[in-house]
């Protein structure tokens, strides 16, 4: 993969963010503000109806009885005791905003020890703040350490200005009034400190429907505690709290084991690309992700298939017109780029050459120089239909982001 198409993967991941939190809204989605192309699975929890399962309530409990520290919560039982209704309660009822709140620093309760005369501590001081996604030393010294210990990076590979390309000042930071309320909008850290010392940082995009997971890295200090789980648990705690009713985890990809986790977080929906509508992964989706190397829900009910490996030769009492669906969805060709996928929302080549001068976009080669494309040596004699060459990628681009949005963006190669 080249430098450009990577950039232009990176964007696009980004906007697609934004264009699914439109997608339960066709009167936004078919704002022409929204022309992104969505070339992957998506992941979405309705937060409303999440129920967290048991080892979710396990990987809670153990940090929280972690940052506590066992001789706080024998005092704290004997200094502030519950009743037994409120016990009762609380051996049957989970309650995810008490269990996700119950151990930061200003929350946790702090009686007077009458033998000692002063307050009881916990064992560690835990806090967790939603800052602006600026570029600190105390986050980079973070990312540096993930780099390193997660991905086996060297010193060589990890920079602060890499660092800043990637998860550092993403679509900045408003607000709008929603239902009565201040709602944050834009890009953000969700800093987690330990004892004063940052060890976990999430990075989120705040959209009007949903709160949308980009990224998330931790010290390997606090590797045994699954901030993982821990992250996407208050995750959809700040989406329940603000409103949000979605929670984006990302790309799903069935056959990439490490993503399997997402289909744990329950009620759980997939993006089916041809009709662009929610569908439930419950274990009958599950069992046509594993037979099959792509999955369209709505063209699976409409050719009636079962939930197994199918082949061609296989008799379903299709009639001739079915058979030949069937075995386009089987055996789909080749991938034709952007402007021969049909997809809905992006320009085609005549609109790209007729309304957009992306001859004139500007790139920027290093900080002290920046040209048109036009400019670039072997800008004319790139094929703007190979999707391989820099002119096409571009030209993708320009048809994802339409002609008001390619005037004010500079692409940077720095």
């Amino acid at each position: 993969m080249s430098v450009l198409q990577f950039w232009f993967l990176s964007l696009q991941t980004r906007l697609s963010q934004f264009v699914l939190s439109t997608l339960h809204d066709p009167v936004r989605h078919s704002h022409p503000i929204f022309r992104v192309a969505v070339d992957c699975v998506w992941v979405s929890l309705d937060v409303v109806s999440y129920q967290p399962t048991r080892d979710h309530r396990k990987t809670i409990n153990a940090w929280n009885t972690f940052v506590l520290g066992q001789d706080y919560r024998l005092k704290a039982a004997l200094l502030c005791p519950q009743t037994r209704q409120e016990k009762s309660w609380r051996r049957n009822h989970f309650d995810l905003y008490t269990a996700i709140h119950e151990t930061e620093s200003p929350r946790v309760q702090k009686p007077v020890d009458p033998r000692v005369k002063e307050p009881i501590k916990s064992a560690h001081r835990f806090e967790v703040n939603l800052e602006a996604d600026f570029f600190t030393e105390e986050k980079y010294v973070l990312f540096e350490n993930y780099q390193y210990h997660v991905h086996k990076e060297g010193p060589n590979q990890v920079s602060r200005e890499g660092f800043k390309r990637f998860l550092c000042f993403g679509m900045g930071q408003t607000q709008r009034l929603h239902n009565g309320r201040r709602q944050a909008l834009g890009s953000y850290h969700q800093c987690y400190r330990l004892d004063g010392r940052l060890v976990a940082m999430g990075v989120l995009d705040l959209l009007p429907e949903c709160v949308s997971s980009v990224y998330l890295i931790y010290h390997q200090d606090v590797k045994e505690w699954s901030f993982g789980k821990l992250s996407a648990l208050r995750e959809i705690s700040l989406a329940i709290e603000g409103k949000y009713q979605y929670y984006y985890m990302g790309y799903y990809i069935h056959s990439c084991v490490k993503m399997r986790y997402k289909s744990q977080y329950k009620p759980t929906y997939l993006l089916d690309l041809d009709l662009y509508s929610w569908n439930l992964l419950d274990a009958d989706h599950l069992a046509r992700l594993s037979a099959r190397k792509y999955v369209s829900m709505s063209l699976e009910r409409q050719l009636r298939l079962p939930p197994r490996s199918l082949t061609t030769a296989d008799n379903l009492g299709l009639d001739d017109e079915g058979l030949t669906q069937l075995r386009k969805y089987l055996q789909p060709g080749e991938t034709t780029g952007a402007f021969g996928s049909c997809m809905p929302g992006i320009m085609t080549l005549d609109e790209v050459q007729n309304e957009v001068n992306f001859d004139e976009w500007k790139v920027k080669l290093s900080d002290s120089v920046t040209v048109r494309l036009e400019g670039l040596g072997q800008w004319s004699s790139w094929n703007i239909m190979d999707p391989s060459s820099p002119k096409g990628v571009i030209a993708e681009l320009a048809a994802a982001l339409g002609p008001a949005l390619v005037s004010q963006f500079v692409l940077d190669f720095t």
